[in-house]
């Protein structure tokens, strides 16, 4: 069971340069583990390619679906007050933006302080390099 971030998953639904990378990910162990708003994220980043023209409008619609059935199938952190606590504590620690930092405090509490050996996927450097702060194996992150 690995932790995937939006950034990572945006991938599976849509054809990305990290496409297949994130393939091999979800082969390799088909149980995801996403935080409650990875959704609303998830429409944000395909929303943002349909205006900036790179999608069209039949595309997203059907990722949209695609996200949808990823994440229903997937282990989700809903503990809210939790993950707000963490973050709060990730944001005085770390170069995050609030969205990365509640979907890093959402992996540490399904980690349940307990990261060490863990996976984390992320294509957003800057929760990568926290993620492995805290204790993550990040992927991608180089190391591979």
């Amino acid at each position: 069971m690995r932790f995937w971030d939006s950034s990572a998953l945006v991938p599976l639904v849509v054809q990305q340069p990290g496409s297949a990378e994130v393939e091999a990910w979800l082969a390799a162990d088909p149980e995801l583990v996403t935080w409650t708003l990875c959704g609303v994220e998830i429409v944000s980043a395909l929303r943002r390619l349909a205006r900036d023209g790179v999608l069209r409008e039949s595309v997203v619609a059907g990722a949209e679906d695609l996200a949808s059935e990823l994440l229903r199938r997937s282990h989700v952190v809903v503990d809210v007050e939790r993950v707000k606590a963490l973050a709060t504590r990730l944001l005085r620690v770390h170069a995050l933006r609030a969205g990365d930092a509640l979907q890093l405090g959402a992996a540490l509490a399904w980690a349940d302080g307990a990261p060490a050996e863990l996976v984390l996927h992320t294509f957003d450097q800057r929760l990568a390099l926290a993620a492995r702060r805290e204790g993550f194996r990040v992927f991608p992150d180089g190391k591979g």
